[in-house]
């Protein structure tokens, strides 16, 4: 199963490491996932919204069987981020491309806005970033406020720490909940918000 990461300038480097680290720690025990941080065009360095650069492992794949998108900048309408993204068109031509062919596509954070702004959560069941659900709604998505909003080929996680809960969740669906188990006890990943005292 091909697996794509989006990643671009002012990404949120959280949003992209959590799905990747659990997705990659599944495929070294054997889950059939090839996992790629992707960009949509020849880069050689990512930028991320908080200095971290990033090497993509090259350009999105065509016949990736699912894509994640992660979020950044939406909320401080960054320079960089997803709003920039979304202005410059390449990303949504290639998410609706995506949506044609099947694609599985997922998101993290307010990666849910590239989605919805390219028509593929339009009355779709999704989650976001609690200081973007109204941006979500107004775009056209069913707004669910859950930390996972599973909508069958459309998969949209929460804030940005419920990326490795997508991770966990994707090889859940897609190979197995003993091994979804064994990579969550593998990242010490409760699940859950720690307490504070």
């Amino acid at each position: 199963m091909l697996i794509d990461i989006a990643v671009f300038d002012g990404v949120d480097e959280l949003d992209a490491l959590g799905p990747l680290e659990a997705l990659r720690n599944a495929a070294s025990m054997g889950a059939p996932f090839d996992v790629h941080l992707v960009t949509i065009d020849e880069r050689k360095l990512i930028q991320g919204a908080h200095g971290v650069q990033i090497v993509p492992d090259g350009k999105s794949r065509t016949n990736a069987d699912i894509i994640i998108f992660p979020g950044g900048g939406w909320i401080g309408r960054s320079a960089q981020g997803v709003r920039e993204e979304l202005k410059k068109g390449q990303w949504p031509a290639r998410i609706k491309e995506a949506a044609k062919s099947g694609t599985i596509l997922a998101s993290v954070c307010t990666g849910a806005m590239m989605l919805a702004a390219s028509d593929a959560l339009a009355n779709r069941r999704a989650t976001t970033h609690h200081g973007a659900w109204d941006d979500l709604e107004r775009a056209g998505a069913k707004l669910v406020r859950e930390r996972i909003v599973d909508d069958g080929d459309r998969i949209t996680a929460g804030g940005v720490t419920s990326g490795i809960d997508l991770g966990l969740w994707l090889v859940d669906r897609f190979a197995s909940k003993e091994l979804a188990e064994r990579v969550a006890d593998e990242l010490e990943w409760a699940g859950t918000q720690p307490s504070v005292a």
